[in-house]
């Protein structure tokens, strides 16, 4: 709320959110976070909170967030793809008071089904609905927007929590993440600059505000004073014609939504011209689709390796050689620290080998959510947190993220990293998307199994595909040995792959 207040005064005209359809100052954004700041402090919510989002990147996303927290709240956020069974964990863990939610997501009716979870919770007492359709018993968002001067009595300070996320759970259970301002906001007012952020800029976030991902970009324009430019929901068309109309400067996405524009020839017809770099993060990234990108938009490409746990823990800066941004995730990032470690003797590796990734500094966050017997395995004695992630650091001490250390496959005692080979068959001209994961087997303990999601129209069978390998000196012992084509892959908000899911099928 003290950025926002600044920028008030010091640009009250500017753009502080720009849509499709309509432009927001910093003095409308400020009078509607003050009017709906006063609307929750009406409702009995204090300092401590915890009020759930469960809201796509639209503007009552940013006014709520910047509201809640201007009464001290926490803010949970839950994806637009969770259902009710998942909504019902994430309330019911967190011990929500209040969530704001649209009506309808698709065909659920989301904020009837909200009410019914309502009356068997023992901490949620309001349902808020944004929307036309209201049910009985929950509350009109625009009802909130209560003109006056609100009047918090106990304001927050930096290291009060804030956030409070859950992990994505491609392997396992959602863990529940607390984050303070000191590590968030701090840390944004460090990585802004680096990416060389001002208030002339407009930043279009892909990435959807309910993942970190999607907060830390907005928390650096925020503090950098940037115009955030809002996209409810991708699709290639409607993403392409934001990107021509609004002009953003830069882009926040994940590779697979590049990785949509292959088939078609949107990025030809499209005015691409204002966007002078893109950051990519969220799943692996191969360097020909970011090389592809580059090619058909002009935009600088910056790769960036987070987590729930930290938000950004290396990027490629925009003024960086072209190919550190397409081979690594950068450096690390300003006020922490990063190592490689064996997984056996748990001793720091060298340049260029790879092991565990671990990682320390301002932006990790202190502890998972009630969960000691997570907190416990997370951390070394000497406070770096255990990622989970394979990685090397290279000569030029930039991070090359190789896999997930769950990813590993162990056929008959030979263990390997299969990133290397699904990038191989993402080139492939049949494959839009593509995972190999460990499938159990009697003799060898694990073989590899091949989840593949074709391109409209395309065949491809595992003779084929293992024909197509054994061109690219792809290693037998790689090869997977067992094929499964499905219509859509399981995914997260940022679009990364949830192999659990893809584990489940196997069944």
């Amino acid at each position: 709320i003290g950025w926002l207040s600044d920028h008030v005064t010091n640009r009250p005209n500017s753009p502080s959110i720009m849509a499709a359809d309509f432009t927001l100052t910093w003095l409308e954004l400020k009078e509607e976070v003050d009017k709906l700041t006063t609307g929750l402090l009406g409702l009995g919510l204090k300092k401590g909170d915890v009020v759930a989002l469960q809201l796509p990147n639209i503007k009552e996303f940013i006014v709520a967030y910047i509201a809640i927290s201007a009464i001290g709240g926490v803010m949970q956020t839950i994806y637009m793809s969770h259902g009710e069974k998942d909504i019902e964990y994430f309330l019911n863990h967190s011990k929500a008071r209040a969530i704001i939610s649209p009506d309808h997501i698709k065909n659920f009716f989301v904020a009837e089904k909200l009410c019914n979870l309502r009356s068997s919770s023992d901490t949620l007492d309001q349902v808020i609905v944004v929307g036309d359709d209201i049910p009985d018993g929950a509350i009109n968002y625009n009802d909130l927007l209560v003109e006056g001067v609100p009047d918090v009595g106990n304001p927050p300070v930096g290291s009060d929590p804030f956030l409070l996320l859950y992990t994505s759970g491609t392997t396992s259970n959602p863990k529940g993440v607390p984050l303070t301002y000191q590590n968030m906001l701090g840390h944004a007012r460090l990585c802004a600059p680096e990416f060389g952020m001002t208030e002339n800029d407009r930043i279009l976030s892909v990435a959807p505000f309910c993942h970190l991902f999607g907060l830390y970009n907005y928390h650096c324009t925020l503090y950098a004073g940037a115009a955030a430019v809002l996209l409810p929901t991708f699709s290639p068309p409607e993403f392409a014609k934001l990107v021509e109309k609004v002009s953003p400067t830069a882009l926040f996405m994940g590779p697979a939504h590049v990785a949509a524009f292959r088939h078609t020839d949107l990025l030809d017809s499209h005015d691409f011209s204002s966007v002078n770099y893109s950051v990519f993060s969220g799943a692996a990234c191969p360097p020909d689709l970011l090389k592809w990108w580059k090619s058909k938009t002009g935009s600088l490409v910056c790769q960036l390796w987070g987590m729930t746990e930290l938000a950004a823990g290396t990027f490629s800066r925009p003024d960086m050689d072209e190919n550190i941004g397409f081979n690594s995730a950068g450096p690390v990032s300003p006020g922490n620290e990063i190592r490689v470690v064996s997984s056996e003797s748990g001793e720091e590796l060298s340049v260029g080998l790879e092991g565990e990734l671990q990682i320390r500094g301002s932006s990790v966050f202190p502890g998972y959510f009630n969960n000691d017997g997570a907190n416990k395995s997370a951390f070394t004695k000497d406070g770096w947190f255990k990622t989970g992630d394979l990685a090397k650091i290279n000569e030029a001490r930039c991070l090359e993220i190789t896999g997930r250390t769950k990813d590993i496959i162990n056929r008959g005692g030979v263990k390997y990293n299969p990133s290397d080979v699904e990038e191989l068959i993402f080139s492939h001209p049949s494959v839009d998307m593509v995972a190999i994961v460990p499938m159990p087997d009697d003799v060898l303990g694990e073989k590899a199994c091949c989840f593949v999601k074709l391109c409209e129209g395309k065949k491809l069978t595992l003779e084929a595909l293992i024909q197509y390998l054994e061109t690219k000196k792809v290693s037998k012992a790689k090869w997977p040995e067992r094929l499964e084509i499905i219509d859509e892959m399981p995914l997260t908000p940022t679009r990364k792959i949830i192999k659990g899911r893809l584990l489940e099928l196997l069944d």
